[in-house]
């Protein structure tokens, strides 16, 4: 197989898994809470299709990918009715929650596996079958999607996960700075993430604030990924 087809196809599935999850988690999240209106909506479905911004999804990444700068989308949010929650205020927190905390227990579950699956193909021979391959392939690139999606949607900028637990825990004059925010968050996350890394290309805003942490996360995973399969972790 072509490299870059290789390549696309141990991403794509791992990409839209992560999503479809992290959306699927705010959804049931909101159900457990009080509120229906995922469920009424059609999406607690695992349907891809159900998930996909035509714009946030497909395009916006496709034109940021052939632009050089850092590629980045989302899916069509969850829709939460905040007046049905039982308590609003902390659960919109919670609902916000779920959505990263479904990736970091997703990447945990990606890193199991993929140690099970050493174990048992003996991948550190050094000739694993091609499907087996894949498979690893497509389990290490989960891993790491999972952890990327679970940190940079706690961003503390509306309308990201991160801004909505803030929400929950802030007092009311903290509320109201992040609702006067919210009708520049994406304009504003454009302007710090995209149009002025393009400007400065020595800035590598999101290398210094995401990947450190994606980093640390990713070397425990690994880690625990070796133990299982029986290797040394160094």
């Amino acid at each position: 197989m072509n490299d870059t087809l290789y390549t696309a196809a141990t991403l794509v599935l791992p990409m839209i898994f992560a999503i479809v999850f992290h959306e699927v988690s705010h959804g049931y999240a909101a159900r457990a809470l009080g509120d229906g209106t995922p469920q009424e909506r059609g999406r607690l479905s695992l349907n891809p299709l159900r998930h996909v911004d035509p714009f946030g999804t497909i395009i916006l990444p496709g034109i940021l990918k052939l632009s050089g700068l850092p590629v980045f989308g989302w899916a069509k949010p969850v829709p939460v009715n905040y007046g049905r929650l039982r308590s609003p205020k902390r659960d919109m927190a919670l609902v916000a929650a779920a959505g990263p905390a479904s990736n970091i227990v997703l990447a945990l579950l990606s890193a199991i596996t993929l140690g099970l699956l050493v174990r048992m193909a003996d991948l550190q021979s050094g000739a694993p079958g091609a499907g087996v391959q894949f498979v690893a392939d497509n389990l290490q690139n989960f891993l790491l999607i999972n952890l990327f999606l679970a940190l940079f949607n706690l961003l503390p900028l509306p309308p990201f996960d991160g801004s909505r637990i803030l929400r929950g825990v802030l007092p009311m004059g903290g509320v109201r700075v992040l609702d006067r925010i919210e009708p520049i968050g994406i304009p504003l996350f454009f302007a710090v993430f995209v149009i002025l890394p393009w400007l400065v290309p020595g800035l590598h805003i999101v290398d210094r604030i995401i990947l450190p942490p994606v980093g640390w996360l990713l070397d425990h995973f690994v880690a625990l990924a070796s133990w299982i399969a029986g290797a040394d972790p160094a």
